[in-house]
């Protein structure tokens, strides 16, 4: 039991190290595939579109450094910006969204990338702090089991 436990914490300090070392492949890699889903979103309610969608509504955010990335895709001269742009649902007309000088008014104009990244970067103390709570009960966990497995060697000739 000691041994899995040694494993297990092992495994998720490695994990927690890696993760650390590779921050900035990791936020490069988070914007490129943005990027790849704002020129492949077609508004329709397949899982890039609607993880754009969620994202932007959530955020309160348009684009990935701002609402002008739209601009460079096809989705943007057939329809203009997307609806999830939108401050105001009610507010929003095609032909608004299709301007850019107008759209500056009625979107979100800040980028998604950086409130993403900030947003997962507060979180991470939070995350930080309960997996060295778990580590630490790991430990305990290591510790009792390995005195265990010494109390019954030890005693292997008494009855009990």
């Amino acid at each position: 039991y000691a041994m899995l436990l040694s494993l297990i914490f092992l495994i998720v300090l490695v994990a927690a190290v890696v993760g650390f070392v590779f921050r900035h492949e990791i936020k490069t890699n988070f914007e490129s595939n943005l990027n790849v889903a704002l020129r492949g979103y077609n508004g329709t309610a397949d899982r890039h579109s609607e993880a754009v969608d969620t994202i932007q509504r959530t955020l309160h955010c348009c684009g990935v450094q701002n609402y002008s990335d739209w601009e460079r895709t096809e989705f943007f001269t057939h329809r203009g910006i997307p609806q999830s742009c939108c401050k105001r649902q009610d507010d929003c007309s095609e032909e608004d969204l299709k301007d850019p000088s107008k759209a500056k008014l009625k979107v979100f104009v800040d980028g998604c990338f950086f409130l993403v990244t900030s947003t997962m970067e507060s979180k991470m103390s939070i995350v930080a702090g309960i997996s060295f709570g778990i580590a630490c009960f790991q430990l305990v966990g290591i510790v009792l089991a390995c005195c265990l497995s010494r109390y019954i060697t030890n005693n292997q000739y008494e009855m009990v």
